[in-house]
């Protein structure tokens, strides 16, 4: 079955197109636009060109039209994406503003245009739907906790990935096969040693993940996707106290004070130089001091939530490293890796610095082993329709 993965932007449409058979996804097709003002306008574009290259001539050559939906509050999974799921997204779009407008838009916009093909929905909140009460709960009261202010986490379909790619890379197929299907059977009990996983997902947006046999114990991000690492120019966790301490001192209004905390902080707000960590590099290798406190903080908000998690793991197997950052940057793997041999963290530099993709960058003595996973987060989208589909084929 051919499924289209479309993962849209506030300003960007991307696709992919896989042909899946069973386990096995193909690559047929991938594109996009960037800037983009009119999403109606990038998705004909985006199927213009796939009927061009005969890939989607008409509905019947597309199984499923499948999105990396965020936040639905109560609504999470993997499931059709029918007009409960658009409104599910719309209702939570004040917690979720950049990602969700987008998305019920996108969903309405193929539901016009191929009327005929099933939509499905991956909400990037499904691999927590496991974790245990305790590490979703805020101490709140309890009116607030009805009312949905909990920790939902994000980036599903990334750590996902690297539960089922990292377990493979271990050799325990086993927690691997039961990681792949999590969404259909729910957490298995695997017999022998549990498969500990850290997975540090780093990228314009970053998210730590605690991983136990393929299922979630907790992650860094919680009500939004503003919370836990400093983003590009999102905050990252606060000090509740600090909002009404910087209207008072500063005379911000509240619209001010979230356009600062959602637009203009993070790495961007520390730096004063750009949110692109490459620029932010280059700018503290020339000696700004306010580019090396933006690097100095984020590492040190990847190893404080590193270590929580190796801390309630008991331990750590694999530490593993995705997103544009996490793959491509030697240097903060090295210092995000620094000091740990007393735990069996051992780096191997010559290894970490060739940055083969999957390599295993620890050294032969290291009780941990490190990877550098690349992200495959629409593949993950696409298998996990394929099954949805598949499953309701066979229930009917």
């Amino acid at each position: 079955m051919n499924i289209l993965v479309a993962n849209l932007g506030s300003t960007s449409f991307k696709y992919r197109l896989f042909g899946l058979q069973g386990e096995t996804a193909r690559l047929l097709a991938r594109g996009g636009s960037e800037r983009v003002t009119d999403h109606r306008t990038a998705i004909d574009r985006a199927l213009g060109e796939l009927a061009d290259a005969g890939l989607v001539r008409g509905p019947g050559d597309l199984a499923a039209i499948a999105f990396k939906t965020v936040l639905g509050g109560d609504v999470t999974g993997c499931r059709l994406a029918d007009e409960r799921v658009e409104e599910a997204l719309r209702a939570t779009a004040d917690v979720a503003p950049a990602h969700n407008p987008v998305y019920a838009e996108g969903l309405r916009l193929f539901r016009e245009r191929l009327p005929s093909v099933p939509r499905v929905a991956l909400f990037e909140t499904a691999f927590y739907q496991w974790v245990s009460d305790y590490a979703r709960r805020y101490a709140v009261p309890e009116a607030w906790y009805r009312a949905g202010i909990r920790r939902h986490g994000f980036h599903g379909a990334s750590h996902k990935f690297v539960a089922e790619r990292s377990a493979e890379l271990l050799g325990r197929d086993d927690v691997a096969a039961a990681a792949r299907r999590l969404y259909l059977d729910g957490p298995r009990v695997i017999p022998g040693a549990p498969v500990r996983v850290i997975s540090c997902h780093l990228g314009g947006s970053s998210s730590i993940t605690g991983i136990s046999d393929g299922v979630a114990i907790g992650t860094s991000m919680g009500l939004s996707p503003q919370s836990g690492l400093p983003q590009n120019n999102r905050v990252g966790d606060l000090d509740s106290a600090a909002i009404p301490t910087a209207m008072r001192r500063l005379g911000l209004s509240f619209a001010q004070v979230e356009r600062a905390l959602t637009q203009e902080s993070g790495l961007l707000g520390l730096s004063g130089v750009s949110n692109d960590l490459r620029d932010i590099k280059a700018a503290a290798d020339r000696g700004d001091p306010r580019a090396q406190t933006a690097l100095d903080v984020y590492v040190h908000a990847i190893r404080h939530w590193v270590g929580a998690f190796w801390f309630d793991l008991g331990g750590c197997d694999a530490l593993v490293f995705t997103g544009g950052i996490g793959e491509n940057h030697p240097w903060l793997r090295e210092a995000v890796c620094a000091g740990l041999s007393d735990l069996g963290l051992d780096l191997d530099c010559e290894r970490n610095t060739a940055n083969t993709p999957e390599s295993d960058l620890a050294a032969a003595e290291s009780r941990t082993r490190v990877f550098a996973i690349p992200a495959n987060e629409e593949l993950v989208v696409a298998r996990e329709a394929a099954r949805l589909l598949t499953g309701l084929h066979v229930a009917r």
